[in-house]
């Protein structure tokens, strides 16, 4: 269903510049943006006032695992679609590791007809790899809807692992389009859970997967990528060295992404929140944090995501080191970054490039990521000036909790907008879980890759 929508005197973040004025979308696509303003409501199209708001393109989340299917308790594709619609994300790329694995063309297939039927925002997928699937993963290459090949290179949720080289060389030369690869050394990574498997303090956690563990493994991958001219995107970065080391050897290859939270928490945070903040790769330190924003800035970095990984309460509070890695995200990321702006952190338009266009041009999405004629009608209407208090209560995600739970967040999404059509909206003084709109599979469409 393709909308027709009126946004008028909204702060529109441009891609060379902000200012108000008014924009246009029919028939699911932005057809008019006017700077100044001066748009007259036309018959049968919904008209929002953007006075005192922003207005950005949708968010896309290229790193979201929405355990579907598998574990609909901690989120299945309805459930996660709706958590990213409240935090202004109208496009996720969703991983394979769910039970059963995604890793052949008909579970890809069957994900994205139960994705036609429950999401409410646009969706990809990857296909997950393993050491025998290399014909698998030449299936699906070119098909819409998939954005690329996982590989675990570490041991993390899940059972998929590849990090023998000669399996890892065979799918880096008979395959095509991006690898994103979890960069973990697995043989340091098992020598050293054998050796701090007696502590149980949360901090040893960074400590035995360590930054070396992560930089051999990233060092490897680009050897990779390069030896083989294939597109290479590592995700979720988590330490100054490897980023200081890929500033100077990433190449038009070669890609990476950094998660909100490595931006927000240090070691200190973990201490506090315990396993609430337990993910693969872990949170590192304050020196980690502060050159990952560095190198976010000079563009080592090409965009923010969250990797949504929910696990229940429940599941978690067996402590550490028995309980799993991962938290849930896509509702906080947009706030938590703009809470950031507001903090002087970086800029609003920083926030657009990094988690709108940076994801549209790493993953070749077509007509995403900018408010531009002719591009999809997908918006997030934002308030700077919203400053809440996020609990657990206000969240949309199954399994009910958020890592910032109690932290006050500033530029909640008041509406976010599909091709056109709202698909969630809040109100300045009402709920902060404000309101799903959308019906199941109503709104949401395959993502194309060119």
């Amino acid at each position: 269903m393709n909308g027709r929508l009126l946004v008028q005197n909204a702060m529109m973040v441009l891609p060379n510049r902000i200012v108000e004025g008014d924009l246009r979308v029919s028939n699911g696509l932005i057809k008019t943006v006017a700077p100044f303003g001066g748009l007259q409501p036309e018959i049968g199209e919904l008209v929002i006032d953007g006075t005192g708001l922003h207005l950005l393109p949708g968010v896309i989340d290229p790193h979201v695992h929405f355990r579907d299917p598998g574990n609909p308790e901690k989120e299945d594709l309805e459930s996660g679609s709706r958590a990213a619609a409240a935090g202004g994300i109208t496009s996720f790329l969703d991983m394979p590791n769910t039970s059963p694995n995604a890793t052949n063309r008909l579970a890809l297939e069957e994900k994205i007809a139960v994705a036609a039927k429950k999401a409410v925002t646009h969706h990809g997928f990857f296909i997950g790899a393993t050491t025998n699937n290399v014909s698998d993963l030449q299936s699906v290459q070119g098909m819409d809807g998939i954005c690329g090949i996982k590989i675990f290179m570490g041991s993390s949720t899940g059972n998929l692992l590849v990090h023998e080289q000669k399996h890892l060389e065979n799918i880096f030369a008979n395959t095509g389009g991006i690898i994103a690869t979890h960069a973990e050394d697995e043989i340091r990574l098992q020598s050293r859970i054998a050796e701090f498997k007696h502590r149980t303090d949360i901090a040893a956690h960074a400590e035995c997967r360590d930054i070396e563990c992560a930089l051999i493994a990233t060092k490897r991958a680009t050897a990779l990528a390069k030896d083989h001219s294939h597109r290479l995107h590592i995700v979720h970065l988590t330490s100054g060295k490897e980023a200081d080391w890929l500033s100077s050897k990433k190449g038009d290859l070669i890609t990476t992404e950094v998660c909100t939270q490595h931006l927000t928490f240090d070691q200190d945070d973990v201490e506090k929140l315990g396993v609430r903040a337990l993910m693969n790769p872990p949170i590192r330190y304050t020196e980690d944090k502060e050159k990952l924003w560095s190198r976010l800035k000079d563009g080592t970095i090409d965009c923010i995501v969250t990797d949504h990984a929910p696990h229940t309460l429940e599941a978690k509070s067996v402590g550490f080191p028995k309980a799993p890695a991962g938290m849930p995200g896509v509702e906080t990321s947009l706030p938590r970054m703009l809470t950031h702006a507001k903090e002087g952190k970086c800029s609003i338009s920083d926030i657009v490039k990094w988690m709108c266009a940076g994801p549209a041009k790493v993953y070749a999405i077509k007509n995403k990521g900018s408010l531009i004629e002719g591009f999809d009608g997908d918006l997030t209407l934002v308030d700077l000036e919203n400053h809440r208090i996020i609990q657990d209560s206000d969240t949309w995600t199954r399994v009910g909790w958020t890592p910032y739970d109690g932290m006050e967040l500033t530029g909640w999404p008041m509406y976010t907008i599909v091709d056109g059509n709202v698909v969630h909206k809040r109100d300045s003084g009402g709920s902060l879980r404000g309101s799903s709109v959308a019906l199941a599979g109503s709104t949401g469409r395959v993502l194309k890759f060119n």
